[in-house]
């Protein structure tokens, strides 16, 4: 599990392009010691170090836990490169989400706290207190042990800055030529509600379903494969409530999620079987996850 990697930074845009040019030109950027990667990346220090744990976390690139610390690109991070090199795709911008929160139980996690967000934090509306106080039971039972509060409460606030536009969470703080937004809060899966009425001011947050038309059909199916793992068919129900699969980390509820899995099935890649109690996708597709991302970008491309 990790904690407070990001030093407080969460991505901003340009950040993610501009890492995978210069991983592709030179493995050693972060950590070069003939070329200054401040220099190089035209940022401080310490973004430098948030700009390298992200490159990570989100899965475009490696990094080996001793040696050599240089940084490799993923298949996903060569795919996004070849098709989306300025990441203005929305379809990227889910991959790299999914990629973020999808860890197994949260122990292969970058970034525990968001695959905690998503997976197992059930509260529809929430304040940051709420967050806190969940997250800290959930580890006070995990081997993990609890966590000092201003250790998860950046984390909570890189959280909330990730997912929702400054100028909707900090209106006073933020000019309008500002261009400091992460671009993952283009997928609007969190929005502000309102603010508690006991007199602590916290804000009141949702977790909110994506938009009509917003999650592309074949990044849901791209999700599907991958969690599918090679099997003929999977569960509707594991689609929508396991850990790391699509129903959780998109928000969806079974209404989205149904709608969507029928757009893919008019694509004749999945049958949606829902008769004598089965509730089940057929898949019918031979790609597999990166496969199908490859159809995606070759799709929207026309």
């Amino acid at each position: 599990m990790k904690f407070r990697a990001h030093d407080t930074f969460f991505i901003r845009k340009g950040w993610l392009s501009k890492g995978m040019r210069n991983v592709l030109a030179n493995p050693d950027v972060f950590v070069s010691r003939e070329n200054n990667p401040m220099d190089v990346l035209g940022i401080g220090a310490n973004m430098v170090k948030a700009m390298r744990y992200w490159m990570v976390a989100v899965g475009l690139t490696t990094e080996p836990n001793s040696g050599q610390r240089i940084q490799t690109p993923t298949r996903l991070g060569n795919l996004i490169n070849e098709n989306d090199r300025y990441f203005e795709e929305m379809g990227t911008l889910w991959l790299l989400h999914y990629q973020l929160v999808k860890a197994n139980e949260g122990k292969d996690t970058e970034a525990t706290s968001w695959w905690y967000f998503y997976n197992e934090f059930k509260a529809g509306e929430f304040t940051r207190d709420d967050f806190l106080v969940q997250l800290n039971k959930y580890l006070r039972n995990s081997d993990e042990g609890e966590k000092p509060v201003r250790t998860i409460e950046d984390d909570f606030n890189c959280i909330i800055n990730t997912y929702v536009p400054r100028m909707k969470s900090n209106p006073e703080k933020v000019r309008p030529e500002s261009n400091i937004d992460c671009p993952l809060g283009e997928l609007g899966l969190i929005d502000i509600v309102g603010t508690e009425k006991n007199g602590s001011r916290l804000k009141i947050y949702r977790k909110s379903a994506p938009k009509k038309d917003a999650l592309h059909p074949l990044i849901l199916l791209a999700v599907v494969l991958d969690k599918a793992n090679g099997a003929g068919q999977i569960r509707i129900s594991a689609i929508q409530n396991d850990n790391g699969n699509a129903g959780k980390v998109f928000n969806l509820d079974i209404i989205s999620l149904t709608a969507l899995l029928y757009k893919i099935e008019l694509l004749g890649h999945i049958k949606v079987v829902r008769t004598a109690g089965l509730d089940v996708v057929q898949i019918k597709t031979e790609w597999d996850y990166y496969e199908c991302i490859e159809q995606y970008y070759r799709a929207i491309n026309g």
